[in-house]
C-alpha cells in the first residue's frame, strides 16, 4: 500500500509530459495503474505476486526487480518503480533493468524510504538506527499471507538506500536527475527547523568544489531534509 501522498505526488510529475507507455513495477493491486491510465497514459504492470494485482484490464506480468523483466529492450517511455528498491538484494540490476526498458529520453520515477531526512538522521546518530528497516525478527511480522494464492512471503526491507546511492545507481546507467520531491510535509517538521538551519548553515560555509562532489546542495535540501517518509526521484535516461 502506498504511502498517502505518493501516488499523487508522482502524478503531478508525469502530468505535464506527453503521453505514451509507461510501465509500473511492482504494481501491487494496481492503485497507481488506475491513475495513470485515466492519465491517458498506456500501462503496463508487473509484479513478483501479480495475482495480487485487481484492476481489469490492464496487462499485469510476474517480474522480479531483481532478475530480468520479462520486456523488450526499449518498450517504454515511462516506468515507474514506487518503493520496491528497498525490498530487493540486488538494487543495481534493477537500475541495469530500467536503462534497458526505457528509450532514449525516457522518463524514470522511483521511490525508496526516506532514511536521509533529519528525523531519520537524528535516530542514527542518537541510537544507531532508521526507522524503516529492523531485524529480519521483527520484520517477520509483516508477512503476507493468503493461503488462497498461495503466498507466505515476507515484505522486508533489505537494503537502506539514500539519495548519494540513488544518485551512483542513476549515473552509472545514464540518468539525470530533473527533481527530487517528497511525499508530504511532516506534521512536527517544525520541531527541527533549529537542527534543519545549522545543516544548512555548514553546507552553505563548504568550499564550493566540495558542495560539488558531495552533492551537498542536494542532500540538504527540503524534499531530501525536511521530507516525509518517501523520497521521490524524477530521472530522465540520456539521449
Amino acid at each position: 500500500m502506498s504511502r498517502p501522498g505518493l501516488n499523487e505526488t508522482v502524478l503531478k510529475i508525469l502530468q505535464p509530459l506527453p503521453r505514451g507507455a509507461i510501465l509500473d513495477c511492482p504494481a501491487g493491486e494496481g492503485a497507481l495503474a488506475k491513475d495513470l491510465v485515466a492519465a491517458g497514459f498506456s500501462v503496463r504492470c508487473c509484479d513478483l505476486y501479480p495475482q495480487l494485482f485487481r484492476l481489469k484490464g490492464v496487462e499485469v506480468k510476474s517480474g522480479d526487480l531483481a532478475g530480468t523483466l520479462p520486456y523488450s529492450s526499449g518498450s517504454f517511455d515511462y516506468l515507474t518503480c514506487l518503493e520496491g528498491l528497498e525490498h530487493i538484494d540486488s538494487p543495481p540490476q534493477a537500475f541495469r533493468e530500467f536503462q534497458r526498458l526505457l528509450k532514449p529520453g525516457g522518463h524514470l520515477i522511483i521511490s525508496v524510504p526516506n532514511i536521509m531526512n533529519v528525523e531519520e538522521r537524528l535516530k542514527w546518530l542518537l541510537f544507531g538506527y532508521t526507522s524503516h528497516f529492523k531485524p529480519l525478527s521483527l520484520q517477520s511480522k509483516a508477512k503476507i499471507h493468503d493461503t488462497s494464492q498461495g503466498l507466505d512471503e515476507i515484505a522486508v526491507h533489505a537494503n537502506p538506500l539514500g539519495y548519494s546511492e540513488l544518485r551512483y545507481y542513476l549515473e552509472k546507467n545514464g540518468f539525470t536527475i530533473l527533481s527530487i520531491h517528497r511525499d508530504r510535509k511532516k506534521g512536527n517538521q517544525w520541531l527541527y527547523w533549529p537542527i534543519v538551519a545549522l545543516i544548512k548553515l555548514l553546507a552553505r560555509l563548504t568550499s564550493e568544489t566540495r558542495r560539488k562532489d558531495r552533492w551537498t546542495k542536494d542532500l540538504s535540501s527540503d524534499p531530501v531534509l525536511l521530507g516525509g517518509n518517501t523520497l521521490i526521484i524524477h530521472a530522465i535516461k540520456q539521449l
